[in-house]
């Protein structure tokens, strides 16, 4: 049985039932999307959908492109139709004409991708579609529009509800292990040494979002270190002879790395669920942490200072972390949120910025984003709702005094 046998849904169950997909001969991609779209029977359309999956997969980058643009042009709603079911809802606003109306507004490529879903193994394919998608529009547009139908179904399809948490250790199977270091976007994972030193101790954690249709692959994933005390650097949680502590005596959490693993999920958000999960089974496990913070990187620091010509190879810690609280708390975007992306999606999960640290990171990448300097968001359990209610509303970010007094002395120092 495997590792994760017992998230599979019985939704599966069924493909057993079908038994082997019939093979079909050949033809263009367009149209068996359109047969798929028409077919009736529940073995004809899994026939189909496979089809349809197992055609796209082997295309090239120009091919599907070409599938993306005829999803755009030739699978798009009918406004026509659309405008007149709504005419005759608005005369007539009974449930028949409001289904009508609600079909009209669907398009049919919304409707191909549900019944592409179909199949044991569809969502993590059409996952990759939508990647696909994603990297091709960079440079193509005018096929971004039809990412609103993938995305529509994803936020649905990936919804709370349906997501498992599951610890991952050195116990956990090799194939997991393997995408846990090629996912980590925070702390590069350099050995294997490397990945059973933030593992198998005591005093380390991590925990990972699965999905019932994709039962192998992480969707987002957390580390913490047990600590007794607030950890001030990235150096000191990873080091390779730090001496481990009893987890049963550690009161605090340190998040340290949050990684998103399914780059057609982008968009799709996981990372409040997990962090205060996560919050909730660590403190059900242990009674003594009574601190849940992170360790998080300062990721568009070092640019913000470049474009107002403030070199900060010339500046002391002191200054430095007094320019980080004023870069946190004041730079904005245009649409008044915070201009660091880490601080915007810890500040809208209702943290606050608790405590700013030089030397924290001195990696060429910490140094390079953060200019060696990390940040503490304090996850303080019975302020979360509070604080996010005032940022979701009012932009108001949350921060101790502590942060607050260097905010206001980097705008008298540096004249901000």
């Amino acid at each position: 049985m495997s590792y994760f046998a017992d998230l599979l849904s019985t939704l599966f169950e069924r493909a057993s039932s079908l038994g082997k997909l019939s093979a079909r001969k050949q033809a263009p991609l367009d149209v068996l999307c359109r047969e798929l779209l028409t077919s009736k029977g529940e073995v004809s359309g899994a026939t189909l959908a496979q089809a349809v999956l197992n055609e796209y997969t082997a295309l090239d980058d120009a091919d599907k492109l070409a599938f993306f643009c005829q999803l755009r042009d030739e699978f798009d709603l009918n406004a026509d139709a659309a405008k007149m079911a709504l005419s005759v809802y608005q005369q007539n606003p009974d449930q028949k004409n409001y289904a009508t109306f609600m079909h009209a507004v669907d398009p049919q490529r919304q409707e191909l991708i549900r019944r592409l879903n179909q199949v044991p193994g569809a969502t993590a394919q059409l996952v990759a579609m939508r990647q696909d998608l994603l990297r091709l529009a960079k440079d193509n547009p005018d096929i971004a529009i039809i990412d609103y139908d993938f995305k529509t179904l994803f936020l649905s399809w990936f919804n709370r509800g349906f997501l498992v948490i599951r610890p991952i250790n050195w116990a956990s199977p090799a194939h997991i292990l393997e995408k846990i270091i090629a996912y980590e976007a925070v702390h590069e994972i350099d050995s294997w040494d490397d990945l059973r030193r933030r593992l198998q101790p005591e005093d380390r954690r991590c925990f990972a979002f699965f999905h019932p249709s994709m039962p192998d692959e992480p969707l987002i994933f957390v580390q913490v270190a047990l600590t007794d005390s607030m950890a001030h650097s990235i150096q000191a949680i990873l080091s390779d002879d730090r001496e481990a502590i009893s987890a049963d005596t550690a009161t605090t959490a340190t998040f340290y790395s949050i990684s998103n693993c399914q780059q057609g999920l982008a968009g799709i958000s996981f990372g409040n669920s997990l962090i205060k999960t996560v919050v909730q089974t660590l403190s059900r496990e242990l009674p003594s942490l009574s601190v849940f913070v992170t360790l998080s990187p300062i990721p568009g620091f070092k640019s913000w200072c470049n474009g107002r010509d403030l070199q900060t190879d010339n500046l002391d810690t002191g200054d430095l972390r007094r320019l980080v609280a004023h870069y946190l708390l004041n730079a904005k975007r245009a649409d008044n949120r915070p201009l660091d992306p880490v601080a915007r999606f810890h500040l809208n999960n209702g943290a606050r910025v608790q405590a700013i640290h030089g030397d924290a990171d001195i990696s060429p990448k910490g140094k390079q984003q953060s200019a060696g300097l990390m940040v503490n968001y304090l996850y303080d359990v019975p302020h979360l709702a509070d604080n996010h209610e005032a940022f979701a509303t009012h932009n108001k970010v949350a921060a101790s005094s502590g942060v607050q007094n260097l905010a206001s002395e980097a705008i008298k120092q540096f004249q901000l």
